[in-house]
């Protein structure tokens, strides 16, 4: 018996696609044109005008439900329920005759927090996103799946700014009462990954105080999890993507009282300049049957792609199924954690490429969430790095204020006695433009060394401006690197800088005080 969507209030003369394995929507792309297969078996689509998050455009539906929880502000902008379903109802108009794709997937490895979730789009590379990047649910458990959450992404429909109340005519809208998403006027495909993200940030600090968190983690073979926090570019998927470690999730996590968990089944990577040689795993993923690609350069005649090319954008894009990894945990599921790595990529080039930090500290650098946004994560972002403070290394998918997410943070911490790190992945020795980019194999070797409790035998000196605590040498790489103010040629320059960028975190972190 066919099937419909009138549950959700839509009506098609169009086909609706329930639940394609990836070889039918490989079929389904291929025959409505909507991208090019590349060398190797990817899928390769174009998201233009819209190549990264358009953070103004996301709004949280204000109603008595939600309007005494929500964390209202630049972050969060309210939209009343009746602009909602004036939208909701000429978007269900514009979707009468579209072709459609459903794809029935679970957020959340933890089957005690796992959310069912549907995901209905225009476009079938859409409905192989959603499938690579949530978790897809068995046959036996496909056939009672009911969502609890309900995501409609229409990337041909377009909202009207002076009726609808929106900032532009892209839309990303969050009704947490009527549990569904609208998304319109983009094709990117993060503003569906990151929809879900923020539900779950909703849902899972209220269910008996799981942390939700912006974060990659992995697990050694003696079970010793890590956790690496960071906003898009700092390094969460590189760093965690280690062959000699078991990837657990690059992006997105809870943590309860039986430890860390992915939130997805997929990975997300920024795959602009991406080595071979440095990042076998993901690059790998690249060239694989069922990646989506997005805005990478790919020659039409040869189709080969070309991970070198930035004319397009800088934030180009792999969405790929962990299973793809060789050495995930196909579980999602992981212990308490052993040591959280913050990452920062540090425009000025003062933060130290690792640093030790108290619990303290830490709280400190969580909720300021420093770091430098790169050209082309999200639209906007011109050719040079802007300092951004993300409270939690994540604020444009916090619902509820940061504090919730911090406490969280800090009592876990304090429970596991789990260990703090600072990491730069961004300059060194000057700025952006005058400085280097610390290198990826140096930030593993650090890394490593705190994994292993190499620097448990090595002294640490004491930086002046963060007080920040600096292992005096580390196995592999040359202690010079270390400590900023040794590779900085001007070291006047070098003070001033930390003295301005000093004066920026407190600034900022003035909203926290109290």
């Amino acid at each position: 018996m066919a099937r419909n969507l009138q549950e959700h209030g839509i009506r098609t003369s169009g086909d609706i696609h329930w639940n394609l394995t990836t070889p039918r929507l490989y079929e389904a792309i291929v025959r409505k044109g909507e991208a090019l297969l590349a060398h190797g078996g990817a899928v390769v689509v174009a998201t233009f005008p819209h190549t990264g998050r358009s953070a103004n455009d996301k709004f949280i539906i204000d109603d008595p439900g939600t309007h005494d929880d929500v964390w209202w502000g630049p972050v969060n902008h309210p939209l009343t329920t009746e602009r909602f379903a004036a939208l909701f109802h000429r978007l269900l108009h514009h979707v009468k005759d579209k072709e459609l794709f459903v794809q029935d997937c679970f957020a959340g490895a933890s089957r005690r927090h796992r959310l069912p979730i549907r995901v209905i789009t225009e476009n079938a590379w859409q409905a192989l996103f959603a499938r690579s990047l949530f978790i897809c649910p068995t046959a036996s458990e496909l056939e009672n799946h009911h969502p609890e959450f309900t995501l409609i992404a229409v990337p041909s429909f377009h909202a009207c700014p002076e009726s609808d109340g929106t900032n532009s005519e892209v839309f990303i809208l969050v009704n947490f009462t009527e549990k569904l998403i609208l998304i319109g006027g983009t094709g990117y495909g993060g503003e569906i990954k990151k929809a879900i993200f923020t539900v779950m940030n909703y849902i899972l600090p209220r269910e008996g105080g799981t942390l939700s968190m912006h974060c990659s983690a992995n697990v050694g073979s003696a079970g010793d999890v890590a956790l690496f926090f960071g906003l898009s570019g700092t390094g969460k998927t590189t760093l965690s993507t280690d062959p000699n470690r078991f990837l657990i999730g690059d992006d997105e996590h809870g943590w309860d009282d039986e430890g860390v968990f992915n939130i997805e089944g997929g990975c997300y990577a920024k795959v602009i300049n991406l080595s071979k040689e440095l990042e076998p795993e993901i690059h790998d993923c690249t060239h694989r049957f069922g990646t989506v690609l997005e805005n990478v350069v790919i020659d039409p005649v040869s189709r080969r792609i070309d991970l070198n090319d930035a004319s397009l954008t800088e934030n180009t894009r792999a969405a790929y199924t962990l299973r793809n990894i060789p050495n995930a945990v196909q579980a999602g599921t992981g212990a308490q954690p052993k040591n959280i790595f913050m990452l920062t990529c540090d425009a000025f080039g003062v933060i130290p490429p690792v640093a030790r930090l108290t619990p303290e500290q830490a709280m400190f650098h969580f909720l300021s969430g420093y770091t430098a946004k790169i050209a082309g994560t999200e639209d906007g972002i011109g050719k040079e790095p802007q300092t951004t403070f993300s409270a939690c290394f994540g604020a444009p998918f916090l619902p509820l204020h940061p504090s919730v997410y911090a406490e969280l943070l800090r009592d876990k911490i304090a429970l596991h006695g789990v260990r703090c790190w600072l990491v730069n992945t961004g300059w060194s020795g000057g700025g952006f433009g005058v400085g280097s980019r610390i290198r990826i194999d140096h930030t593993r070797a650090m890394i490593h060394a705190a994994l292993s409790g190499m620097f448990d035998a090595i002294s640490f000196v004491r930086e002046p401006f963060f007080g920040l605590d600096i292992p005096a040498e580390c196995p592999g790489i040359p202690s010079s690197i270390l400590n900023p103010v040794s590779v900085w040629p001007d070291v006047t320059a070098y003070e001033n800088t930390a003295r301005d960028l000093l004066g920026r975190f407190r600034e900022n972190f003035r909203q926290f005080e109290e």
